[in-house]
């Protein structure tokens, strides 16, 4: 993953409603204790205006149309998940979602987790496999 920022105000194909604006960081580590990797999405009225993610225009989309519910769940019955593990990396994602404010861990540790972080994959970095699709 780079560090390097994109322009601001690129051309985006995205699934982002115009109205949706993001303010999300996204701290990564890949091994317990390891270095922690800082990175920022910000986007208003679905425009990109700052980030420093390696492909922003798939971290708006992943977010545009999973966002929603993974970052704001709603109940239900308890979910059965495949028992597997999927590495030790764990991603906390913290900002708002449309004013709505985000703190989300997501892991590895199981097949529901792993669904989740393929999902958002281009917003906490791929793994082993990962399509982004789930």
């Amino acid at each position: 993953m780079s560090d390097t920022p994109a322009s601001p105000g690129q051309g985006l194909d995205t699934d982002l409603h115009p109205d949706t604006d993001l303010e999300l960081t996204v701290a990564l580590t890949h091994t317990p204790g390891a270095p922690e990797h800082v990175f920022v999405l910000v986007s208003r009225s679905g425009q990109l205006v700052e980030s420093t993610l390696p492909d922003p225009a798939a971290a708006i989309a992943a977010v545009g149309r999973f966002g929603e519910r993974i970052f704001f769940p709603e109940p239900g019955p308890p979910k059965l998940c495949t028992q597997q593990y999927g590495g030790p990396q764990v991603a906390v994602v913290t900002g708002t979602f449309n004013g709505r404010t985000v703190n989300s861990r997501f892991s590895l540790t199981d097949g529901c987790e792993i669904a989740r972080w393929r999902a958002l994959s281009p917003l906490l970095g791929g793994v082993a496999g990962s399509t982004g699709a789930i």
